[in-house]
C-alpha cells in the first residue's frame, strides 16, 4: 500500500502523539530524530491513532458480517431454495431481506396482525393508535384513534368486518373496519387489558387483563357475560382453540391455563416455565403429526391425540403440550432472550417464533431443531403474523417498524 507524502506525515504525527501520550518517551525520541519530526505534536492529532484504528476494527466486522450473508445467499441460489416453483407453498418460509419496512409509529409497536380476506394489515403500538397498511404494496392507509394509552392486542373476527383492540387504558374497543368507525367501548377491567381474541363464531371476545382475569364479552351488547378467576399474577395473553370450546392463556404467574368456556372452570395448570410465559398458540390440524412425529407419538389407534398447545416464555424456551393429558411433550430451544410472539405455519411442519433477541426464527417441528434465524429488526421483535393463503410474514418490533417478508 503507497502513502502519498501528506499521509505519511499525517501518519507519523499521529503515531508520535500516540507514543507521547502512553509513556513511550524513549521510543518517541528516537522516532522524532529518524522522522525528523518537530517536538511538538499538533493538537489535531490528538487520539487519531486509536480512533482510525477502533473504525478499521468496526469496518473490518461489518465486511465479515457482509460477506457471511453473501456466502449463504449464493448457498440458497445454488441450492434453489429460495425459488418458488420448486417449493410447495407448504413449505414456503420468510427469506430475507424483507419486502417492505413501514414507519410512521412514534412508539415500539405491540402486535402486528393480517386481516383474513383483504391485503391489509393492522399495527397497534404504545403510541395509543392503531394504523392499517397495505401488505402487498407497503402503503399506509389509515390510522384508528380512540385508546388513550397503549394498545395492547388486536383481533378481527373471521370474515375480518370487525376488529376488536384493547389497550393500558383498562378498555376494549370494538370497531366497523370497513367504515372504519368505533361501534363501542367495553369497561370492566381494573388493570391494563394486555391481549383480545375472537371467539369463532363471531359473537363474543375473550380479553386477558393485568387484574390477573380473563372476560368474555358479548359483541351485540358490549355486556360481561363471563369472568374466569385462577392466575395469580397478570394473564399476558389469551387464545381460543379451532372449536372455542377451550381458552388457553399464560401469565407472569409463570404457568399455561386451560379453561373449559362453557363452565368457566380451569381443566389444567401446566408448570413447566421457569420464567413469565408471554404467549401461546394453539396448534392446527395440520401441525398434529409433526407433533407427533417429534414427540415420537403412535398415530395409528383411532383416539386423536391432542389438542396440542405452544407456548413462549421469558425463559428462553418454546413448550409443547399435549392438552389432552397435560404433559409437555418436548423443548425447543435456540432463542437468546424473551421469546414474545408465536405462529403455526399454515402447512403445519413448522413453527415461527417472534424474540427479544431481535430475530425471527422457523422452527422444523419433527426433527426439533432450528431451521433458519433472520435477523429482523434492530431491536426486540414483539409480535408476528403468517397469512393463511398469500406467502406473506409480517413483524413488529421496539424499533417502530413493521417489516413484511416473503415467503418462498
Amino acid at each position: 500500500m503507497v502513502l502519498s507524502q501528506r499521509q505519511k506525515e499525517e501518519l507519523n504525527k499521529a503515531i508520535a502523539d500516540y507514543l507521547g501520550a502512553n509513556g513511550f518517551l524513549t521510543a518517541l525520541e528516537h522516532f522524532q530524530k529518524e522522522a525528523a519530526l518537530s517536538d511538538e505534536v499538533e493538537k489535531k492529532y490528538s487520539g487519531l491513532l486509536e480512533k482510525k484504528w477502533t473504525s478499521v476494527i468496526r469496518l473490518q466486522k461489518r465486511v465479515m458480517d457482509l460477506e457471511a450473508k453473501l456466502t449463504e445467499a449464493e448457498k440458497e441460489v445454488n441450492s434453489g431454495a429460495p425459488t418458488r416453483d420448486r417449493r410447495a407453498p407448504s413449505e414456503w418460509i420468510p427469506r430475507p431481506p424483507e419486502r417492505y419496512s413501514l414507519s410512521g409509529h412514534r412508539m415500539p409497536i405491540t402486535r402486528v396482525l393480517l386481516h383474513p380476506v383483504f391485503s391489509l394489515m393492522v399495527s397497534c403500538s404504545e403510541d395509543a393508535t392503531i394504523k392499517v397498511w397495505d401488505y402487498e404494496t407497503g402503503d399506509y392507509e389509515r390510522t384508528l384513534k380512540g385508546h388513550t394509552d397503549s394498545v395492547q392486542d388486536v383481533a378481527f373476527d373471521t370474515n375480518g368486518k370487525l376488529l376488536a383492540s384493547c389497550s393500558a387504558d383498562m378498555t376494549i374497543k370494538l370497531w366497523d373496519f370497513q367504515g372504519f368507525e368505533c361501534l363501542k367501548t367495553m369497561y370492566g377491567h381494573d388493570h391494563n387489558v394486555s391481549s383480545i381474541a375472537f371467539m369463532p363464531n363471531g359473537d363474543f371476545v375473550v380479553s386477558a387483563s393485568r387484574d390477573k382475569t380473563i372476560k368474555m364479552w358479548e359483541v351485540a351488547t358490549g355486556y360481561c357475560v363471563k369472568t374466569f378467576s385462577g392466575h395469580r399474577e397478570w394473564v399476558r395473553m389469551v387464545r381460543v382453540n379451532q372449536d372455542g370450546s377451550l381458552l388457553a392463556t399464560c401469565s407472569n404467574d409463570q404457568t399455561v391455563r386451560v379453561w373449559v368456556v362453557s363452565t368457566k372452570e380451569c381443566k389444567m395448570e401446566l408448570r413447566e416455565h421457569e420464567h413469565v410465559v408471554e404467549c401461546v398458540a394453539w396448534a392446527p390440524e395440520a401441525s398434529v403429526p409433526a407433533i407427533a412425529e417429534a414427540a415420537g407419538m403412535e398415530l395409528k389407534n383411532k383416539k386423536q391425540p391432542g389438542p396440542f398447545l405452544a407456548s413462549g416464555s421469558r425463559d428462553k424456551t418454546i413448550k409443547f403440550w399435549d392438552v389432552g393429558n397435560g404433559l409437555c411433550l418436548f423443548t425447543l430451544i435456540g432463542h437468546d432472550n424473551w421469546i414474545r410472539g408465536l405462529k403455526f405455519h399454515v402447512g403445519g411442519r413448522y413453527l415461527l417464533s417472534a424474540c427479544d433477541d431481535k430475530t425471527l426464527r422457523v422452527w422444523d417441528l419433527p426433527n426439533k431443531r432450528n431451521h433458519k434465524t433472520l435477523q429482523a429488526h434492530s431491536h426486540f421483535v414483539t409480535s408476528l403474523d403468517m397469512h393463511k393463503s398469500s406467502p406473506y410474514v409480517v413483524t413488529g418490533s421496539v424499533d417502530q417498524t413493521v417489516k413484511v417478508w416473503e415467503c418462498r
